[in-house]
């Protein structure tokens, strides 16, 4: 038995002990995560230290450090998002519907585990800490394989974690870390039918892609974050500019930040001409289309590329449009069904925009950074799926779930 086949092994028995683990035995291990965690800040710290230096080293862009780095604050929202993981309900064993058959037996659908599950990710440390936590609410064993890039991250992560299961009385195993990095590790997962239940891929386009293309195992696509805001005609403009400020430059390395703007051409000369200040002052590079360019100062006239680009960094496409009809057709061309958002005053054209948008998330006077499941109450999560089986939007713990059939009779026969 091979690296892979033998890790994957540990994981499937690790999820058969977790059937029988009740709600408490589960919060009380995610509470020792989050202690822990804490406690070991400093350790943390020196590892994180390590990969980011590699990372200047080998000329990684500002957004892919900035998604690599950790910080005290940030592992303490690490461990915030454990505790409120622990204090939701949990959904296994949840009897989704019951009913009485004319013959007496009685139907009715249970919330269970999926298993095992498989997550392939990339340059992103916190997401070794909220896939683990949210796997195990839901009484699932997950094998993380994480990049290169993050890798010191990744394994003092998972290592705490394995020694905080320990602790609790549970199966390490519950949380298995590949620490081969190779593309080839990746590729055995995405076959390991026998073992893993489901493949979540978290990371830039090619990964998805791959993962997507080559797996066998059964795939939640997460996926690219090329988010739109339009600001609709009559639009409060300075609620706009706050929405369209803070979805852009808040933390623009993050899939739910806004790339792309569109905006009516009844708006004000002044509101543009704020805007491009206020971008600028930001930092942030303005390609827009040439009736853009005769209203704001732009550093290059976008291109198609431009207007289809996850840039994950201080980087913002401008279209104007003349009409929401317009922004709803440009969005359908260039989304990746992610977020959008539309910022406006009237009632008809939200209902329109929300109507019309087939995206995971759609916002109506509200930034795009909210896409997340810390902010909508899951915890944390495990990736914001784009796709619509079976999950869509950012996916908690229900999303880890599925149901089985159970029947209840009184010796009935047929």
């Amino acid at each position: 038995m091979n690296y892979i086949d033998s890790l994957c092994a540990k994981a499937k028995k690790a999820s058969k002990s977790l059937k029988t683990i009740g709600t408490e035995a589960k919060n009380q291990a995610l509470l020792t995560i989050a202690a822990d965690l804490e406690a070991n800040e400093a350790k943390i710290l020196e590892e994180n230290k390590k990969d980011v230096q590699k990372g200047i080293e080998s000329g990684m862009n500002k957004g892919l450090i900035d998604r690599l780095t950790l910080t005290g604050e940030r592992i303490a929202l690490i461990a915030e998002g454990v505790r409120q993981v622990a204090s939701l309900p949990d959904p296994v064993g949840e009897i989704i519907s019951m009913k009485e058959l004319p013959n007496g037996l009685k139907v009715g659908q249970r919330r269970v585990p999926l298993g095992v599950a498989g997550v392939i990710y990339e340059s992103r440390p916190n997401v070794t800490v909220d896939t683990a936590v949210l796997c195990l609410k839901a009484s699932n064993a997950v094998v993380l394989r994480g990049g290169s890039d993050a890798f010191c991250s990744n394994k003092i992560l998972s290592d705490i974690m394995r020694a905080s299961l320990e602790k609790s009385g549970l199966s390490p195993d519950c949380v298995c870390f590949v620490e081969d990095t190779s593309r080839e590790t990746a590729t055995e997962l995405m076959k390991k039918n026998e073992y893993l239940d489901v493949l979540i891929p978290r990371g830039g386009a090619g990964l998805i892609k791959s993962v997507v293309q080559n797996a066998t195992v059964p795939v939640i696509e997460t996926g690219v974050g090329n988010c739109h805001i339009y600001v609709d005609e009559g639009a409060d403009e300075d609620m706009a500019l706050g929405i369209i400020l803070n979805a852009k430059t808040s933390r623009p390395s993050v899939c739910n930040a806004a790339e792309s703007l569109l905006v009516h051409s009844s708006v004000s000369d002044g509101f543009m001409a704020k805007l491009s200040d206020s971008l600028k002052a930001k930092g942030v590079e303005i390609r827009g289309c040439q009736r853009t360019a005769e209203r704001m100062a732009c550093d290059s006239i976008a291109t198609d590329d431009d207007y289809a680009t996850e840039f994950l960094s201080l980087v913002i496409s401008v279209k104007i449009v003349d009409s929401i009809d317009d922004a709803i057709e440009h969005i359908e061309t260039y989304s990746t069904g992610h977020s959008e958002c539309i910022v406006t005053n009237s009632y008809a054209n939200a209902n329109l925009f929300l109507d019309s948008i087939d995206s995971a998330a759609v916002y109506v006077n509200a930034s795009t950074r909210f896409t997340d499941g810390f902010e909508f109450g899951l915890g944390a999560e495990i990736g914001i799926s784009t796709q619509k089986l079976h999950a869509r939007g950012p996916m908690g713990i229900k999303e880890l779930t599925t149901y089985k059939y159970i029947i209840l009779g009184s010796g009935q026969i047929r």
